[in-house]
Formats: structure tokens, sequence, C-alpha cells
């Protein structure tokens, strides 16, 4: 199982990242995916998550409206599209596999909104 996560790095306050997180090794169309973060001192919380069929997608209150989750079943490749930008986004974001049989994490990507 691998993870190639890209689109981090440093943007102002009001700016936008598109992040993207290419998976292989397992059946990625049998997965719910999600997008973590965890910023200094805190614990990692859910951003958001998208059903294995792709209808559903649920955020947490902090980024409703300001982030959007995708993904693209033929590329297995999941994306969080991230306007808006606020220095609280500040953190590493990691890319998140899971279904029944067990869950995969990616190595994560640094996000950080600062002036």
């Amino acid at each position: 199982v691998q993870f190639v996560e890209s689109g981090g790095g440093l943007v102002q306050p009001g700016g936008s990242l598109r992040l993207s997180c290419a998976a292989s090794g397992f059946a990625f169309s049998n997965y719910v995916m999600s997008w973590y973060r965890q910023a200094p001192g805190k614990a990692r919380e859910l951003v958001a998550t998208i059903s294995d069929t792709g209808y559903t997608t649920t955020y947490a209150d902090s980024v409703k409206g300001r982030f959007t989750i995708s993904r693209d079943f033929a590329k297995k490749a999941v994306y969080l599209q991230m306007n808006s930008l606020k220095p609280d986004d500040t953190a590493v974001y990691y890319c998140h596999a899971e279904r029944m049989s067990g869950a995969y994490w990616g190595q994560g990507t640094q996000v950080t909104v600062s002036s």
C-alpha cells in the first residue's frame, strides 16, 4: 500500500491550495477516503470524508463551505480543494483510506497559512 501526497506548502491567508493523494496497492474503489489534519500540540482531527461510491461527502464544521473533497477512480486519487485558508488551517494533512477490513494512512503533507 502506498500513498503519494502532494500540494502542500506556504500560502497567505485567504489563499487556496489543492492537496492530492495518489493511492496504490489496494482496492481503491472499495474504500472510504478521508483527509485528516494535525496541528502542533493538537490531536489529529477529521477534516473531510468521501464515500466509496463518491456520492456522499462530509466535512468538519470548521471547513464547511471552504474545502471540497473529491476522488478520481481512474487515477485512484483523492483531492482536497482548500479555499479561503486561515492561519488555523495550518497543520500536517494526512490522506486516509478505510473499510471494515482495515485502514491505511499517508505520510502527510505540510500546509502553512501565514502572511
